[in-house]
Order: structure tokens, then sequence, then C-alpha cells
């Protein structure tokens, strides 16, 4: 557990961002991964099965993951006011419904699995292979949103590194399983998701031990959890909105899909590594953010509402440098990136093209990320979700659609940064206003 209440306020989001973003490039690395394996070992139409899955899987777990960010929000300022009750109850009311949750997802992934890819226009070669990776995913979910919770729980106490470990752990099984059973076993997209459930069922069951044993706060144990409605209440007020923000985000994803998939399977393919290569370079603007949510959960709960603003300047600028050093990676290496996945020349330059126009403009996605994470830190989570949902739908899809009729394929590669500008600019608009700060939840603080 980390208190962020006290010391240099950047060189403490920094330390803190840093594992998290270790944890989650880890995170993409198994994904790319796959995507590598898939495009070299399998085939073209296996790399845009797997890259047409992700925006389904995102849709589904969207909605899970801002309720989890919420409990994240409420334990870290129920641990910045020194109520640790409350935090313990808040984690365990986090568990149970994260099971439950899990159950729902599983059920309706494998159902509809195959409804989804003909409603995205998925060409016909594509769908069985989509169709089989996404319903062995889907079976394990329960692994993927338990390893989520002890991560989010985690990230609210201030601690960012345990759960780094735990994905390295992950990440290195996923790599080892993804050569068995593709390159030795055959068993083709089969084996890429088969390896994804494993090791991450692996990195979750790994940290449950290890954290019975050895941490204060967090005891998983399926007969003493206790939900707490209360507390419930309050993470799914700050976490419903983002949640929602986050599956207006994955059905933008599935829309953009959409649109992608009327261009054939050279397109779709460079879109998903493409899409891959962009998850990777986003984070850390992301995790930057994410640090910074935490950190003014906490402080705000602590009643130090100066170290907050101190945070996000400091934050601001840590930020710019790092996405301006990977705009710059993914500019003038595009092609060698494209060409790691697969030796289609046409793919890699319609991948190509996609990195030189999104990556130019990480700086935007950065600033974005930084003022979302105070809004949501303090609790404000409404007006991301709308700046969100008005960026993405109004600006983005729209332009997308209409750009591509006209300029193909690029139309819609400028249109993603475009809505990153119209969310910048309206979500720092409010942060200016000082409302945000009247959103925390904790007892002691202003209201």
């Amino acid at each position: 557990m980390q208190d962020l209440t006290k010391g240099k306020e950047g060189k403490l989001i920094l330390r803190f961002a840093l594992p998290m973003l270790l944890g989650n490039v880890f995170h993409q690395l198994y994904n790319v991964v796959d995507s590598v394996i898939v495009g070299n070992f399998i085939g073209k139409e296996a790399l845009a099965a797997v890259g047409a899955s992700f925006p389904v899987i995102f849709v589904f777990f969207a909605l899970v993951l801002g309720i989890t960010s919420g409990s994240t929000v409420v334990i870290a300022q129920h641990f910045g006011a020194g109520d640790t009750r409350r935090v313990k109850r808040t984690i365990d009311t986090l568990f149970i419904f994260l099971f439950f949750a899990s159950i729902v997802v599983s059920i309706l992934g494998i159902v509809f699995s195959r409804e989804i890819f003909l409603l995205l226009r998925l060409p016909q070669e594509v769908i069985p292979l989509a169709e089989e990776y996404l319903k062995i995913f889907f079976g394990g979910v329960i692994a993927f949103f338990g390893f989520m919770g002890t991560s989010a729980a985690l990230r609210g106490l201030g601690d960012s590194r345990t759960p780094l470990y735990f994905l390295i752990i992950s990440t290195i099984f996923n790599i080892g399983f993804d050569l068995l059973f593709v390159v030795v076993f055959g068993w083709g997209i089969k084996g890429v998701a088969i390896a994804s459930v494993l090791a991450q069922g692996g990195a979750f069951v790994t940290a449950i031990l290890y954290l019975n044993r050895t941490h204060q706060v967090i005891r998983f144990s399926l007969t003493r959890l206790s939900f707490d409605r209360e507390l419930f209440g309050k993470s799914m007020r700050i976490g419903v909105p983002t949640g929602i923000q986050q599956t207006a985000v994955a059905m933008g994803m599935m829309a953009l899909v959409w649109i992608v998939n009327d261009f054939g399977t050279n397109v779709i393919a460079a879109y998903s590594v493409a899409a891959r290569v962009n998850s990777l370079a986003t984070l850390p603007a992301m995790n930057f953010g994410n640090a910074l949510a935490t950190f003014v959960g906490q402080n705000l709960g602590a009643r130090k509402e100066l170290r907050v603003k101190t945070g996000f300047r400091a934050t601001l600028v840590m930020s710019s440098m790092v996405s301006l050093s990977v705009t710059l990676l993914v500019t003038f290496f595009g092609a060698f990136i494209m060409n790691l996945f697969t030796d289609d020349p046409a793919v890699i330059h319609i991948g190509q093209q996609y990195l030189a126009i999104v990556g130019s403009f990480y700086i935007v996605f950065s600033a974005l990320f930084s003022t979302s994470g105070v809004l949501r830190g303090a609790g404000a989570t409404i007006v991301p979700m709308i700046t969100t949902i008005l960026s993405l739908w109004v600006i983005r899809i729209p332009s997308a659609y209409l750009l591509s009729q006209n300029f193909g394929p690029v139309g819609i590669w400028w249109a993603i940064p475009l809505g990153w500008v119209i969310g910048l600019v309206m979500a720092y608009g409010y942060y200016m206003t000082g409302r945000w700060k009247q959103k925390v939840v904790v007892a002691n603080s202003p209201s």
C-alpha cells in the first residue's frame, strides 16, 4: 500500500504509474504476441478474426470495467481518509459483483458471438475463425474479471507493483502456451484463445494465493465475503458513468469495424494489427491518467486540494513528453512494425498509413486522459461520459463514415484523432469550472 497524500506530487505519480504502465505493456504484449503468431503461422484471415474479436470483447467488458474503476475510486478515497473497515468491505463487494458479472458475460458472449459478427458484416471466410476464438475466450471470463478486480483493489490502495509481477508471469506463460499450442500442436486460432485463458487464470489464482498469505487488507475467501449495499451504491454512482463511457467507446470500436469491414480482408487485417500497436502506444497516457485518478482520490479524501492541481500539471508534462517520443517511433518505423506481424505488402502499407496519421495526435490523447483522470479521481464521472459519447458518436463515427466514402480507409484513420481533439476541449473546459471538487464521496470531504 502507498500513501499518495505526502511527498513530491510528480515523483509519486511517476512511481505509481510506472508499474501500472509496465503491467499493461505486458498485458498488451501478449495480445501483440497473439497477433504476431497468428499472422505468421495461421494467416491473414485468422489475423482479421482476432482483430474483429477485440472490440466485441471490449463491449461485453466495458460496463464491468467502469464499475470496477468506481470501486477503485471508493477504495482510494476511504484509504486516504484512513477508514480501513470500509476499504475492506468495498473490496469484498467488488469481488462478489465480479463473480456474478462473469457468469452473465460468459453466457451472453458464447450465445450471441456469431450473430454479432454477422451484424458487423465480417467477411464469410473470417466468421468461423472469429466465432471459434471468441467462444473459448468468453468461456474463461471469470479468470479475466478476477484478476481485474484484484488489480483494481490494489491500485486503490496505492499498490501498482504487485499486479505488475503477476502480469509478467501471465505474459510469459501466454507466449509459451501460444508457441506450444499453435506452432507445435497446430491447434490454430483455438490454441491462441486457450493460451490467453490459461495464462490469465493462472495469474489470478497465483495472485490470490500470494495476497491471502501476505497482504494486510486483501483476504479472498468465498465463505467470508460480505456484500455492502451502501458501498456498492457509491461504486455504482461513480462507476456506471465510466462504464457507460467505456461501453460507448467499445460500441464505437465496433462501429469502426463495421465501416472497415466494407473494404475487405486486407484493410481488416491492417486495422487489426495497427489497432493493437495503437493500444500499446497509448498505454503511457492511459496509465498516467489512471495513476492521477488514484492520486486525486486519496488527496481529495484527505482534503488536500492544492496537491491535486500540482499533480495534474506534473502529469501533463510527463505524459506529453512520453507521447511525443511514441509518436516519433510509430511515425518513422511504422512499416517495420507492421512487417513484424505480416509480410503482405498491401496490409503493411495500409497499417503504416494508420500509424502515421493516428500516431501524430498522441499528445492530444495524453492531455485528454490526464484531464479525465482528475475528474474520475474526484468522482465526477458524468462529464467524461458525456464528452466521450459526444466526441465519439457525434464526431468520430459520422466523420469516419463520410470521409471513408470519399477517401477510403484513410478517411477512417483521420476521424480517430478528430474525436480526441473535441473530447479534450470539452473535458478541459469542465475542469476549468472547478465543479468536479464537489463530487467526493467520503463523509469528511467537502461536498
